[in-house]
């Protein structure tokens, strides 16, 4: 009896504390879901005026902010395509072969990790600067690319750091060519690799908000809309989008996790 009193009692306080940490993660997520359909119209939208959906209607109508997006997500996608190539390229490159600097390379590809994004901004705002390019959607794409590359190396790095080389050298026994091989045996074995670099890089370029200041020039990103929204306090059109996105997010990842779940079960 005493210890199924204390199991009981374990159990309460672990679902107590489970239940504190959800609040805290997705209380403030609820509010922007919950703004999304305030009917006031006064600034700064926080008191409650009533259920409606006139926001989703008029978010269509919002050009800047539905270009905002636009350009988030076109920026997201063409830096994550190129940072995913250059990543696995570099990854590839350092795993494999031995050459001066490697040790030099490997540690400077941190830099952009640890280092602060302001720090970062201005560096990349100086360097366009200097070589004339002209701030705008071609420098935002230069600037994610250039901090989404690490996170890509570091993920496929980390898939061949298990890799075994003699199914190559079987392959290769077996008649097959290098490139044959790379693309039929090496290739999908980093897949995981390279796909988690490829998400990690969508979602950070997504989320941008300090470097993509400095190097925007005229261009808008979503969160730069957002963050000058917040002056005058964040319009319930700004909440409805996000809360569309957030609800495909929320579809994605279950698509995602029901796959996942399919191939353990067979």
């Amino acid at each position: 009896m005493k210890r199924e009193k204390k199991t009981k009692r374990i159990k309460a306080v672990s679902v107590s504390f489970c239940t504190l940490i959800y609040l805290f993660l997705f209380l403030p997520i609820s509010v922007i879901v919950v703004n999304s359909f305030n009917a006031t119209k006064t600034k700064p939208y926080l008191s409650w005026k009533g259920f409606t959906f006139d926001w989703y209607i008029k978010l269509w109508s919002n050009s800047s902010l539905l270009g905002a997006f636009a350009n988030t997500m076109v920026i997201a996608i063409v830096s994550t395509i190129l940072a995913t190539i250059i990543g696995t390229l570099g990854a590839i490159g350092i795993y494999r072969y031995k050459f001066r600097g490697k040790g030099i390379i490997n540690g400077l590809l941190y830099i952009p990790v640890v280092i602060p994004e302001i720090v970062i901004g201005i560096a990349l705002l100086t360097i366009f600067s200097k070589v004339n390019i002209p701030r705008g959607m071609i420098t935002l794409i230069l600037a994610h690319v250039s901090f989404c590359v690490p996170f890509v190396v570091f993920n496929v790095r980390a898939r061949l750091a298990g890799y075994d080389k003699s199914v190559e050298e079987a392959s290769m026994d077996l008649g097959a060519n290098r490139v044959t091989t790379f693309f039929e045996i090496t290739l999908p074995i980093m897949a995981p690799g390279i796909g988690g670099g490829a998400l990690l890089a969508f979602t950070l370029s997504i989320d941008d908000v300090i470097i993509s200041y400095f190097v925007n020039g005229q261009t808008k990103t979503y969160p730069l809309r957002v963050m000058e929204s917040i002056k005058s306090g964040v319009a319930p059109d700004v909440n409805a989008l996000s809360t569309i996105i957030l609800l495909g997010t929320i579809v994605l990842v279950a698509l995602t996790q029901s796959d996942i779940l399919k191939k353990v079960k067979s």
